[in-house]
């Protein structure tokens, strides 16, 4: 895990309610979520609207895929159950492709 991840998961390991409802975070409505985002989205100066899936997408697109998580691996960490449904979420970009094909071409001339 992201060492992030982890220090988020060490900060609410012991809260009460978490521990009540036998959950590792607090159970938070996405209208909730998506009223935090907006919270988030003032303070940091952000002109866009951002919602729980733009959230989610842009953890599957510029986050994972970008940097060379294979689909299947974020297909899981999404909690899906398809990989089609990833498909979705993760479009190939271009920069993805370009890179794809720059390895590939590395690999071919090392043969």
């Amino acid at each position: 895990m992201l060492s992030k991840a982890l220090e988020i998961i060490e900060r609410y390991r012991h809260d009460k309610r978490s521990l009540v409802n036998g959950t590792l975070f607090l159970r938070i409505s996405n209208q909730k979520i998506n009223a935090y985002l907006k919270e988030v989205a003032e303070l940091a100066k952000v002109k866009k609207n951002l919602t729980f899936h733009m959230a989610r997408h842009t953890f599957a697109t510029k986050v994972t895929l970008t940097n060379g998580v294979p689909i299947e691996t974020i297909s899981k960490m999404l909690g899906h159950r398809k990989l089609t449904t990833t498909q979705i979420y993760a479009k190939v970009l271009e920069k993805k492709v370009c890179d794809d094909m720059q390895l590939l071409r590395e690999k071919l001339e090392q043969s």
